[in-house]
């Protein structure tokens, strides 16, 4: 018999839950003009306003982060030009999330210029969950393998091999989904971080008793 044939091959699950502690902000700025010069004269002007405001509020400026700069034309009847659109994103890391709704109301305020793409969260440090999450996916496997074990009448031996699969990640939360009138309506709730493992036995050399 082969050494293939004397292991016992198993997947476990495991999560765990913890409350994020970082928001990520997506938000920009966008403006229209005859000239092109005019529109991305403009939009640099709020996109300025932008990143003062965000600033006042709080990010530190390391913490923000140009995530778009777009112009381009817009037709009325191809190939005929109305006018031009350009646009300019960030991404702000908020840490202090007692500010979310502060930095919200900071976008808000630069203008009719004004876009929010949404926020999602996340762990700074996911270590403690992840570890949490390892200790439950070995169990699953350890209890699937003593059962299948169990079940072909062979005693469970050593670990021949393990390997992981992280699954977790930031979740994300549209804005759309925020009520704006409420002035705490930015709550990070738990974020769920899944680990998956796969573990390899060797079956023991004795029968189980």
């Amino acid at each position: 018999m082969t050494t293939e044939h004397e292991q016992i091959a198993v997947a476990g699950e495991g999560s765990a839950s913890a409350t994020p502690d970082i928001m990520r902000l997506s938000a920009g700025v966008e403006a229209r003009g005859a000239s092109a010069a005019q529109a991305f004269a403009e939009v640099r002007a709020a996109a300025a306003r932008l990143d003062a405001a965000l600033r006042e509020a709080g990010v530190a400026a390391e913490d923000l982060r140009t995530s778009e700069l777009s112009l381009g034309p817009e037709y009325e009847a191809y190939p005929k030009v109305s006018g031009y659109r350009a646009a300019q994103g960030v991404e702000a890391v908020v840490r202090d999330l007692a500010r979310a709704d502060r930095m919200i109301d900071a976008v808000a305020g630069v203008g009719e210029e004004a876009r929010l793409g949404g926020v999602f969260f996340e762990l700074s440090d996911p270590a403690e969950a992840l570890a949490r999450a390892r200790e439950r996916a070995f169990a699953d496997a350890a209890a699937k393998a003593a059962q299948y074990a169990r079940l072909a009448g062979r005693a469970l031996g050593r670990v021949v091999s393990v390997a992981e699969d992280a699954r977790g990640g930031p979740q994300p939360m549209a804005f759309a989904a925020m009520a704006a009138e409420d002035r705490s309506s930015v709550s990070p709730g738990r974020q769920t971080l899944s680990v998956g493992v796969r573990v390899v036995y060797a079956f023991a050399d004795d029968p189980p008793a």
